[in-house]
């Protein structure tokens, strides 16, 4: 694991150097994540999903021998992330004794991405029901951040008896977009979008939304996972599930679901992040109102019976990322407490 996070470092820094010129040429990934190694061996989960096969990729990490608890924590990924961008979450679960499964969606990153699918939070949330049954695998804690946190909701909603605690972290579809007045893109506009991403989109976006302005050369890896699927021959397959799986988050709200959640919440928040699909889109005067997480978080609590709210003031929205062992320490005593 320690060799990893060195050979991630060593790129970053590499990166970084060069990015004035070369930003945009290497590295290449194939459409399924060719070529980018995860922290821990891949395993996949073949299945049959609106009449095709699809591979479901995942991570599968033991708790520590001499922590184990017996428990599971389910790890949900956002849009513009992968299983591997949870590496240290998994590394401090797994210590502190919890079996981890980090899996990729279907459309992302090292699992299929078809050409044609229905894509629903529901239909995610049962391929990731089905590979917890594969696995054997009953109740379990899930976690999702940004997109994750919307698939985690809809999780815990579908199959409450299964999910013991529910955990996001600056988790996205905490305000309907659209109702407040973000216009409608079609899925087609959102191809086009896509088509145009590069390494120097995603590190200015990142820096302004994930990290609150600040950037730090470990955290270039993550750009260049993403980059790299656009720079590969597959780049359009890659863009045409982006654009799927965008119609999805921009239509399918949970958020006025969250009264019906029966089990004890935990909210992880940055308030320094200011993440809104489509905000590029509205209205002018809109854009400063949408995103607002120092309130969205505080207003999501009130509305779940049961939510224990964490907040960093001075974080965006990877907060597991940008301030890892403060957010860790905070997410583990949140689990270890009693339910409220």
């Amino acid at each position: 694991m320690l060799n990893y996070l060195k050979r991630l470092f060593c790129c970053a820094v590499l990166l970084a150097a060069t990015q004035a010129g070369a930003a945009d040429k290497a590295p290449e990934y194939g459409p399924r994540l060719q070529g980018f190694d995860y922290p821990y061996p891949v395993q996949y989960f073949a299945f049959s999903s609106q009449q095709q096969q699809l591979e479901m990729a995942y991570l599968d990490i033991a708790a520590a021998p001499d922590s184990a608890n017996g428990k599971t924590i389910v790890l949900m990924h956002g849009k513009n992330f992968c299983a591997a961008t949870w590496v240290g979450s998994i590394n401090a679960l797994s210590a502190a004794g919890y079996r981890v499964i980090a899996a990729d969606q279907i459309g992302f990153c090292k699992s299929s991405k078809p050409q044609q699918y229905q894509f629903s939070f529901q239909q995610l949330a049962a391929n990731t029901r089905a590979l917890l049954d594969n696995l054997k695998i009953g109740k379990v804690s899930v976690m999702g951040h940004s997109m994750g946190g919307m698939l985690a909701s809809r999780f815990a909603l579908q199959y409450p008896d299964s999910t013991d605690t529910l955990v996001m972290v600056n988790p996205i579809g905490l305000e309907d977009w659209k109702t407040l007045g973000v216009p409608y893109r079609t899925v087609d506009q959102w191809y086009q979008r896509e088509l145009n991403t590069s390494a120097d989109g995603i590190r200015n976006y990142q820096r302004n939304t994930y990290y609150a302005g600040q950037w730090r050369d470990d955290f270039e890896p993550w750009v260049q996972m993403q980059a790299g699927m656009y720079r590969g021959k597959g780049r359009e397959q890659v863009a045409w599930n982006s654009a799927l799986t965008a119609d999805m988050i921009f239509t399918q709200p949970v958020m006025y679901e969250f009264p019906l959640l029966k089990m004890p919440v935990i909210l992880l928040i940055g308030d320094k992040d200011n993440t809104a699909i489509g905000k590029d889109a509205a209205p002018e005067a809109l854009r400063p109102l949408l995103g607002n997480y120092a309130k969205l978080g505080p207003a999501t609590a009130a509305a779940i019976p049961d939510a224990r709210l964490i907040r960093f003031a001075d974080l965006g929205h990877s907060p597991h990322i940008q301030a890892p062992e403060r957010f860790h320490q905070a997410l583990l005593q949140a689990l270890a407490a009693k339910p409220l």
